[in-house]
């Protein structure tokens, strides 16, 4: 499959379609899940194209993980959750549903289910307040 430069994340990446950014640098970006699992589920996307783990470039994919442990541990503090899920999906029978290369930060509590994956988009509301609860984890 080829990469296709207009799928979501790309187009987020370019400024085309609205995030509720948390964090950016040069390499990565990291915005909240519109169609989140948890409360605090983030994403954190290379801004290089690539479909998956296998066409991103590995310098690529090692500035995404770095944003990934920075992202868990403001998710961590921000929403305290004994554990968090690092998740990332390859190819659609993973369950890959776009196509750039992307890890989910979910954050977990025992006896608590994951919601389904993109079931259903929260509230615009909530999700902004996510973000900066997790922005001021940063800071």
């Amino acid at each position: 499959m080829a990469y296709d430069a207009n799928n979501i994340f790309a187009r987020i990446v370019r400024g085309e379609i609205p995030c509720h950014k948390v964090y950016e640098d040069a390499d990565t970006l990291a915005f909240m899940d519109i169609m989140p699992q948890a409360e605090g589920h983030v994403l954190v996307i290379p801004k290089v194209a690539g479909e998956d783990i296998h066409s991103t470039p590995p310098e690529s994919l090692a500035a995404a993980v770095r944003t990934v442990q920075k992202i868990a541990r403001a998710v961590k503090q921000a929403f305290g959750p004994p554990g968090i899920m690092i998740a990332q999906l390859n190819g659609a029978a993973a369950g890959q549903s776009v196509f750039h290369l992307h890890f989910h930060v979910i954050p977990r509590h025992a006896g608590k289910d994951l919601g389904i994956h993109a079931a259903r988009q929260a509230d615009p509301a909530v999700l902004a307040a996510h973000a900066a609860r997790v922005r001021a984890a940063l800071e």
